[in-house]
């Protein structure tokens, strides 16, 4: 079945560096887009980044020039590394599993998630 585990959450300090991981199996992770989503507490669960099968990549307009997306086929995993982090980047970061090779609003499934917290 689908799986997908993150790893690397942790605390950091503003202006610190920080790179989640997403490990993959039960699908085929070559043909597949993947997305990273996030949600902080007391808020709705909003779109990070996403990376197609072809490696083009989108942004939501804070992560742009501060995160990249990327994507190891070979390892199957998906890293979104975060730069200049800010206190309001804190939250739960989700690795999510879109339905084909292209980014859409649909999610096929969400990963548990790992908690990032940025102290000020």
């Amino acid at each position: 079945q689908v799986q997908l585990v993150e790893s690397g959450g942790g605390v950091v300090q503003a202006g610190d560096s920080l790179i989640p991981s997403c490990a993959a199996s039960g699908f085929a992770f070559s043909n597949t887009a993947m997305g990273w989503y996030r949600q902080a507490t007391g808020k709705e669960r909003e779109w990070v980044a996403a990376i197609t099968a072809d490696g083009t990549t989108y942004y939501n307009d804070f992560a742009k020039g501060r995160f990249t997306v990327s994507r190891d086929n070979a390892k199957r995993t998906t890293h979104l590394h975060m730069d200049g982090l800010k206190p309001e980047d804190t939250a739960v970061y989700y690795c999510a599993k879109y339905h084909g090779p292209n980014h859409t609003i649909l999610v096929h499934k969400f990963g548990q998630g790992t908690q990032v917290t940025v102290s000020s």
